[in-house]
C-alpha cells in the first residue's frame, strides 16, 4: 500500500464517517460542523486526484461561504424564536431505498466505464485548461450563469424581507 492509498483511504473515511453523522445527528449545529468535515474530506480527495481548482473552489465556496451561511442562519434563528433546534430522522426507509438505488447506479457506472490512463503517471493540468476554456469557448455561458446567480440572490433577499400583512 502506497502513501497515496493511505491518504485516499483516510480522506474517504473522514468523508464517509462525517457524512454519516450529518445525517443521523439530532443537533443541527453538530450536523453543520460534521458537514464541514465532509467538505474538507471531499476537497482532500480532489487534491489527490490532481483537481486543484475544484478542491480550492470546494473549500472557498462550500466551507467558506455556504456552510458559514448555514451556521449563521441556524444560530440567528435559534436566538429569535428560542426554540431548541433538533431534527428527527424521518423517512428512513424511503431514503435508504433511494440511496441503495443510487449506489447501485454508481457501482454499475464505475464497473462499466472505460477509464482514461495518464502517460507516465502525470495528470493533465486542470487549472490552466479550465481557465482557457472559461475565457475562450464558454465565456458567454460563464457570464450568463453569473447574472443568473445574482438574480437568484436578489430574489431570495426580496422573499426573505417580504413583510407579512
Amino acid at each position: 500500500m502506497s502513501l497515496y492509498d493511505i491518504f485516499f483511504y483516510t480522506f474517504a473515511a473522514i468523508t464517509l464517517v462525517s457524512a454519516f453523522f450529518v445525517v443521523f445527528t439530532k443537533n443541527i449545529v453538530h450536523a453543520a460542523f460534521n458537514l464541514m468535515l465532509t467538505f474538507f474530506g471531499v476537497a482532500g480527495i480532489y487534491i489527490l486526484l490532481a483537481a486543484d481548482f475544484i478542491a480550492f473552489v470546494q473549500i472557498i465556496i462550500y466551507v467558506g461561504g455556504i456552510l458559514i451561511l448555514i451556521l449563521f442562519g441556524v444560530m440567528l434563528t435559534n436566538k429569535i424564536t428560542d426554540i431548541p433546534l433538533k431534527s428527527e430522522a424521518s423517512f428512513i426507509i424511503p431514503a435508504s431505498v433511494a440511496v441503495g438505488l443510487f449506489a447501485g447506479m454508481l457501482i454499475a457506472t464505475l464497473l462499466n466505464t472505460e477509464w482514461k490512463s495518464f502517460e507516465h503517471g502525470q495528470p493533465i493540468p486542470t487549472l490552466s485548461n479550465l481557465g482557457i476554456l472559461l475565457m475562450n469557448e464558454y465565456l458567454l455561458v460563464f457570464e450568463i450563469l453569473g447574472v443568473l446567480l445574482l438574480i437568484a440572490l436578489i430574489g431570495a433577499a426580496m422573499i426573505a424581507r417580504k413583510e407579512k400583512a
